[in-house]
């Protein structure tokens, strides 16, 4: 396969797994926004975490609810936890690894607020200890993940939303996962705002 064919079977590959994950995803994306509107109706916040690629994307949705998405409004209160690099090298020098979302949900996390988990895999150590800690502050969770939802997917309450992307592929799982973002922050200007800010 050459260079060119490969970065075309890239783009194919992409739409063809986004296309397959709309119809399952969409019930769950809608209840995801849903959660999310309801808790920042209610005074509460949304943290994120996740690591690598997926760090990233938590930071993205952050930056979209803090900045804006798609319309002017006010800021909303949205926390990436894999920012700080003072409290996850402390915690992951004091403690270990796995514990550095968890310490900061147990620091910063209210009943009522929602953590948004981001696992490809579903069996990150550190994101399963973040749900952990958010369950036990009666937080709901909304969690994304692919590979059939790994070991996350079994320890959500029938309160949370799991937003599992029928895939294996790492980088096709992280594709739909910001298509996903987008969805949600898009569903939360609206549900708080009103109208479409394309008509």
């Amino acid at each position: 396969m050459t260079t060119n064919q490969r970065i075309l079977a890239h783009f194919h590959e992409s739409a063809e797994t986004k296309i397959q994950s709309a119809t399952v995803l969409e019930p769950h994306i809608a209840q995801a926004i849903d959660m999310m509107f309801s808790a920042l109706s209610n005074g509460n916040k949304i943290l994120a975490c996740g690591n690598g690629g997926s760090a990233a994307d938590s930071q993205h949705f952050a930056a979209e609810l803090v900045g804006r998405f798609e319309r002017e409004r006010f800021p909303l209160p949205a926390i990436s936890l894999s920012t700080d690099t003072s409290i996850l090298t402390a915690v992951a020098n004091d403690y270990s690894y796995r514990e550095i979302f968890s310490k900061q949900v147990q620091a910063l996390g209210q009943a009522g607020d929602v953590l948004l988990a981001i696992s490809t895999s579903g069996n990150s150590a550190n994101v399963m200890a973040a749900i952990e800690a958010a369950l036990e502050r009666e937080m709901r969770v909304v969690a994304l993940t692919g590979k059939g939802g790994g070991a996350i997917g079994k320890m959500l309450t029938d309160a949370d939303v799991h937003i599992c992307v029928p895939a294996d592929r790492t980088a096709r799982i992280q594709e739909v996962h910001l298509v996903t973002i987008h969805c949600i922050c898009d569903g939360i200007d609206v549900a708080l705002f009103g109208g479409d800010v394309h008509e």
